[in-house]
């Protein structure tokens, strides 16, 4: 068992859970701060890990949480703003404050979250948002890696299983971007990238791309799950116009399902020149290999293939 710690930022989350689960598989001990302990209530049991109430924008409270860890890992990050000025909060001026506490603290590495497309200059905020981090991570003097995911699939993810959701209830899906192309990735195969480079120094200061082994268009993705429920709903795509009312209607929800700063996020392809990079020495699983177990009618989701998905077994 290492005699250091990890503090996992986002460790509640979706990937977070599975690649806590992998740290202590591994035999790491692992520290995940949480504003609710509920939230984290699936992690409190596991045997090396200490679950933290504390709000992470607060630099003392950062301050204390790096001088335990000798790696962080940050997976915060959000896809809507709730408010504006929110990306910049959560992206931007999070990641300012956690490189200011991992330089004081000592901390021998950062591992940062990023996304395909991130850049200062990118088409949405959220994309502009996280360039911003990765430049502040870049520049910072600290040993880093950054990951640079596709859109991210699995039991618990936010995007099959909204189009799920929404072909039960829609006689029709209306599409906005039918034609972006996204290169899906198997959460499990993100969360073991990340554990792969926590003691490689060949790893540092080094961006990682990570996409699934196929790239499919949104019009696809939303067909294919359709026909996974059961409920395979006639696609109507929208034009730019359509698209950007749809949104601007949506903001409004509560979520929101899309926004116009998603469609602004879409106007560039979410897909790598390859697949997973072999530096990790595992090939990307495929969408079809995983999504029938969560999608599928009469798909049995039992705690222990919840445990199995979460464990990347």
């Amino acid at each position: 068992m290492s005699d250091t710690a990890t503090l996992v930022l986002g460790g509640s989350g979706f990937v977070g859970r599975h690649l806590v689960a992998r740290l202590v598989a591994s035999g790491r001990r692992v520290i995940v701060p949480t504003r609710q302990r509920e939230r984290a209530k699936h992690l409190i049991l596991l045997p090396t890990v200490d679950v933290v109430e504390a709000d992470v924008h607060d630099e003392a409270v950062l301050a204390r949480l790096t001088r335990r860890a000798s790696v962080v890992v940050n997976l915060i990050g959000i896809l809507n703003e709730p408010r504006r000025g929110e990306f910049d909060r959560v992206h931007v001026e999070l990641v300012r404050k956690l490189v200011a506490a991992c330089g004081a603290a000592g901390v021998s590495r950062l591992l940062q979250m990023s996304a395909l497309n991130a850049d200062p200059k990118g088409p949405s905020r959220y994309l502009r948002s996280k360039g911003e981090a990765e430049a502040l991570v870049a520049t910072s003097g600290l040993a880093w890696t950054i990951f640079r995911p596709s859109v991210i699939f699995g039991r618990e993810d936010s995007f099959l299983n909204l189009f799920a959701s929404l072909e039960r209830l829609a006689p029709f899906i209306p599409l906005a971007c039918a034609k972006a192309k996204f290169q899906p990735v198997f959460v499990g195969d993100v969360a073991r990238a990340f554990e792969a480079v926590i003691d490689d120094d060949a790893a540092l200061q080094q961006r990682f791309s990570l996409c699934g082994p196929r790239v499919y268009t949104l019009r696809e993705l939303v067909a294919y799950v359709g026909e996974l429920t059961g409920y395979k709903r006639p696609i109507v795509p929208l034009g730019r116009g359509l698209s950007q009312l749809q949104a601007r209607v949506l903001e409004w929800l509560p979520g929101p399902l899309m926004s116009r700063d998603n469609l602004a996020s879409m106007e560039k392809d979410s897909v790598c020149d390859g697949s997973m990079p072999p530096k990790f020495g595992f090939a990307a699983t495929a969408l079809e290999a995983v999504a029938p177990a969560y999608l599928a009618t009469g798909a049995i989701k039992s705690r222990y293939d919840e445990f199995r998905a979460q464990s990347g077994r």
